[in-house]
């Protein structure tokens, strides 16, 4: 299933036959990817009286109840909204859903007593290319990433120039293997989201940030298309499958 698509004058090939899933679903097991001090997704049979959502045990259908917290559980895509008094939802502000992305590899450096994204290793990473969309996979890139229970743990995040420099580029979706772009205790300063976002000037309400993915290894550093599918809640983040294409030469 061959796909030509026409972008800034030039085409591309992708083969929709052959995503490049970069999720991490919910299970509602305790083994989920977790962070933010809360306890694990849920997803059980609704009961009610007598009645219990199984068809194994005597339901006509299964009827799940599912209980989760975006920003916490698995793959999300989240809006300014996240940090603004005002509401804003991400199904409204995520207009379009395909984007030109660049995936870049980077190993977190040594800040005073952090690991983080610096602007340098961005800027040496992405060169002068002009992206939509920037991946961004951290070293070490381990299968436990999809399991880690990351509360209390200071994972690594990016500094704020890191953020100014995908603005100052026009990067206007971020996507990151961590469960935050900040600090995990900053006080609430959230430096990243807020250079972001710009919420000093004019704010990008269109911009959006997904965290918690996972790429796999397999998966070059390199230019991709890039679908985020998200689910229609109207919230400031949501439930989130961003997909890449290699692009055929």
């Amino acid at each position: 299933m061959i796909a030509t698509i026409k972008y800034n004058s030039r085409n591309y090939k992708i083969d929709l036959s052959k995503p490049l899933d970069i999720s991490i679903p919910i299970s509602g097991d305790t083994s989920d990817v977790n962070a933010w001090y809360i306890e694990h997704a849920k997803i059980e049979p609704h009961t009610e009286d007598k009645f219990v959502g199984k068809v194994s045990e005597g339901a006509a259908t299964n009827f799940n109840d599912i209980w989760f917290n975006p920003h916490a559980h698995g793959t999300h895509t989240e809006c300014v909204g996240h940090i603004t008094e005002a509401f804003q939802s991400v199904n409204k502000n995520l207009k379009s859903y395909f984007f030109l992305a660049e995936v870049v590899t980077i190993a977190p450096e040594k800040y005073q007593d952090d690991f983080v994204v610096s602007r340098k290793q961005l800027q040496y990473a992405l060169g002068n290319k002009k992206r939509e969309a920037v991946v961004i996979r951290t070293l070490p890139n381990l299968k436990e990433k999809k399991s880690i229970q990351y509360s209390n743990t200071n994972p690594a995040y990016l500094l704020e120039q890191a953020a100014e420099l995908l603005v100052d580029k026009n990067v206007e979706h971020l996507l990151v293997d961590l469960p935050s772009v900040d600090k995990e205790k900053d006080s609430g300063a959230l430096l990243a989201h807020h250079a972001f976002w710009n919420t000093k000037g004019k704010v990008r309400k269109n911009a959006t940030i997904t965290e918690f993915i996972y790429v796999p290894n397999k998966v070059k550093d390199g230019t991709y298309f890039l679908n985020i599918q998200v689910a229609p809640f109207e919230n400031d983040a949501s439930p989130s499958r961003p997909v890449l294409y290699k692009i055929e030469e």
